[in-house]
């Protein structure tokens, strides 16, 4: 078995196109998660001639500060033809793909053990950096194109499955938040007899804390009067062996991509890892709004520890669910104001305050319209957990299939 294994350093080479001309003017960051996402890096004055054009099936990867964060990030383009990358970035591709995958290539690097052995040998690095010549000495198993496409193929059929549950998740999200803005925001709920409220003649009266027409017998006032903010931080009194850690940049519009394991007494944990969650937590980073790094915990372990980048927003008012202030936190006006205050803010990145936030003024619905709404956020929260379940499972598929990766014979 051991004769299939082959170095890395023998299936690609780096490649040094520059975007000479302006040409292409898609640019991608890279990830620890190991994907490519839209960069929100400041190119003004910038020249973006020098910035390195990545191709379809091509790599990119970052060698720099591997063993900091126990990942080396790396990327194989597939979701556009191409695009132009930081020139920081080695870019590589596979030499003969008659004789290597860039997808079986992608699979061996999305093991964990190779994010191990990664950070083994960045151990002597420059601030534990991963010196190329050692990448390219580490090696993998190459069985033969055919059994190469097989194990491609049975891996894809299980991702093709988890995105298309995300795509389920982030259609029925999509829905509940068009529900919100027509009947929290129009005020066209269903009246007694169906129809929508506001268009039918529903009584309205004014409120000066909103500036608007309201329903009557809805109450205005701040969030900070349903909600408590940040009610609880991790202390010695706590018995976790070990926390799952969410940092701001690991979840975004309540997809999270990221949970680093740490152990508290081998591990050295982040000085931001201290606030503690409890189920349906609503999680809102106060830097840079606009980015939609918030979500809302549900059914996950007591041990979950999140940044204090966040503001954790816990409802506490009877009979008003997080979800709908969940809604009401992430509507695009409720984020767009919220991103404005945080440019006038003298802090060294854009941010808004827990203050900020728990200020907003915040219109709470009569008890029909809530037990309305109530029944149909459940039934999307009962689907979009079911679909999450089906997810974890398909994960540990996943999992177990690149593990197996080491045992491929010819």
């Amino acid at each position: 078995m051991k004769s299939i294994y082959k170095k890395i350093g023998e299936n690609i080479q780096l490649m040094d196109e520059r975007n000479n001309g302006l040409r292409i003017k898609q640019l991608l960051g890279l990830s620890i998660s190991k994907e490519f996402i839209p960069s929100v890096a400041n190119t003004i004055g910038t020249d973006m001639e020098n910035y390195k054009i990545i191709r379809k099936n091509q790599f990119a990867c970052s060698t720099m500060q591997v063993r900091r964060d126990g990942k080396m990030p790396v990327a194989l383009l597939q979701t556009v033809d191409e695009a132009i990358i930081s020139q920081a970035y080695p870019v590589f591709e596979v030499k003969d793909e008659k004789c290597l995958l860039p997808e079986y290539l992608m699979m061996w690097f999305s093991r964990s053990e190779f994010d191990r052995e990664a950070c083994f040998h960045a151990v002597g690095g420059v601030r534990g950096g991963l010196e190329w010549e050692d990448f390219e000495n580490m090696q993998l198993p190459i069985p033969p194109i055919k059994k190469q496409r097989e194990i491609v193929a049975e891996y894809n059929t299980i991702q093709n499955r988890i995105k298309l549950n995300e795509q389920l998740i982030q259609k029925l999200e999509e829905t509940a938040q068009a529900i919100y803005k027509q009947w929290f925001i129009e005020f066209e709920f269903p009246n007694e007899k169906g129809k929508p409220y506001k268009s039918s003649g529903g009584k309205m009266i004014w409120n000066e804390e909103l500036g608007k027409e309201i329903p009557k017998g809805w109450e205005v006032g701040k969030l900070c009067d349903v909600s408590e903010c940040n009610p609880e931080t991790i202390s010695s009194n706590d018995n976790f062996k070990s926390i799952l850690y969410l940092d701001t940049s690991s979840i975004t519009n309540n997809r999270i991509t990221e949970l680093q394991i740490l152990d508290l007494e081998n591990d050295e944990i982040p000085s931001r890892a201290r606030r503690k969650v409890k189920d349906k937590d609503i999680i809102f980073s106060t830097v840079r709004p606009a980015l939609k790094h918030y979500g809302i915990i549900k059914n996950l372990p007591d041990n979950l520890i999140v940044s204090t980048g966040f503001a954790v927003i816990r409802v506490n008012a009877p009979n008003l669910f997080p979800e709908l202030v969940y809604s009401f936190l992430t509507d695009e006006k409720t984020v767009a104001y919220l991103q404005a205050k945080a440019e006038m803010s003298v802090s060294t990145y854009p941010s808004v305050t827990s203050d900020d936030i728990m200020n907003l003024n915040f219109a709470k619905p009569n008890e029909n319209v809530l037990e309305m709404a109530r029944d149909i956020f459940k039934s999307k929260d009962d689907f979009v957990n079911l679909k999450n379940k089906e997810n974890q499972k398909l994960n540990e598929m996943k999992a177990l299939l690149l593990s197996q990766l080491v045992t491929i014979e010819k």
